[in-house]
């Protein structure tokens, strides 16, 4: 990215924009832009999942180790030659990592924007089990979104093991 940190200038900005703009006042945004169903929910989840994900690539590009960007400049690597063999492989585990933070965001987003604009799902459920004043069946689907967010914790884990075989 050293090379492309106009791109970096670029995206972070917008990015930190979009992160800081709390879930719960964009969601009903978006559901009047793009009505009710499905749209809004996704939309809504990749806007607040794709953050820490492109700040830990990001963050993994500029702490490539120099000694062996100078190795692939010196065997006259190209620029794309460096990306794919070096500076990709080499953010793995800090895509990971940012990964690991967008699973448990995108459980708690979808929960949200389910409140929000839905008709249907855990999130509807848990708030009329609230009206109602059942608050064993609203902890229970809290519980339940746990379980679903740890599970999705424990596959990354495990794609983690076997994408990056030398961690």
């Amino acid at each position: 990215m050293d090379s492309m940190s106009w791109l970096n200038d670029l995206i972070y900005p917008m990015m930190v924009v979009v992160q800081t703009i709390p879930t719960i006042a964009l969601a009903p945004i978006l559901v009047l832009w793009l009505g009710y169903g499905i749209l809004p929910k996704i939309v809504l989840i990749i806007l607040t999942t794709t953050f820490p994900i492109i700040v830990s690539i990001l963050d993994g590009f500029r702490h490539c180790d120099r000694d062996t960007l100078t190795l692939f400049e010196l065997m006259q690597a190209n620029r794309w030659q460096i990306l794919w063999h070096f500076k990709i492989p080499a953010s793995l585990p800090y895509f990971y990592a940012g990964l690991r933070v967008s699973v448990s965001y995108a459980f708690i987003t979808t929960v949200v924007s389910e409140w929000l604009g839905g008709f249907e799902g855990l999130g509807v459920y848990m708030i009329q089990s609230k009206k109602l004043f059942q608050y064993d069946t609203m902890f229970a689907i809290i519980i339940l979104v746990s379980v679903i967010s740890l599970l999705g914790m424990k596959l990354v884990a495990v794609s983690e093991k076997y994408v990056i075989k030398w961690k």
